[in-house]
């Protein structure tokens, strides 16, 4: 079984070709250019992760992020984001009790979490 292989693209334009079968070696003058071009040390970077971002796709759209995104301003990021969150909680309260009274389960009171965050998204409150 005869096979054609070529190399190409190496440091010192090598154009080699090897003409034979799977079990023949590369001998000769071909090889010492092949073994001169290839580099003996290789060096590995630590591969990166992408750190997590819990970020809005909604950022600055919806009805109401103009009025959040100045309100942010004008108060400070940390001290709105205090405000946010206990707004946030007591709205989750709020679900709680209601899920209380009409005896929703543990699960459904999620979903309904889930469904206040999404449209506190869109409407955007999360700006």
């Amino acid at each position: 079984m005869a096979t054609s292989i070529s190399a190409t693209g190496f440091q010192g334009n090598l154009s080699s070709s090897f003409h034979g079968s799977w079990g023949s070696s590369i001998a000769g003058e071909d090889y010492s250019m092949l073994a001169k071009s290839v580099k003996t040390q290789v060096r590995v970077a630590k591969p990166s992760r992408a750190q997590p971002m819990m970020k809005n796709i909604n950022e600055g759209k919806g009805l109401f992020a103009p009025i959040v995104v100045v309100a942010r301003d004008i108060i400070g990021k940390k001290r709105f984001n205090q405000l946010r969150g206990k707004a946030i909680a007591l709205h989750s309260q709020v679900i709680t009790e209601f899920c209380k009274s009409i005896g929703a389960d543990a699960k459904q009171r999620q979903g309904l979490i889930r469904l206040a965050k999404k449209n506190g998204e869109k409407l955007g409150f999360l700006a």
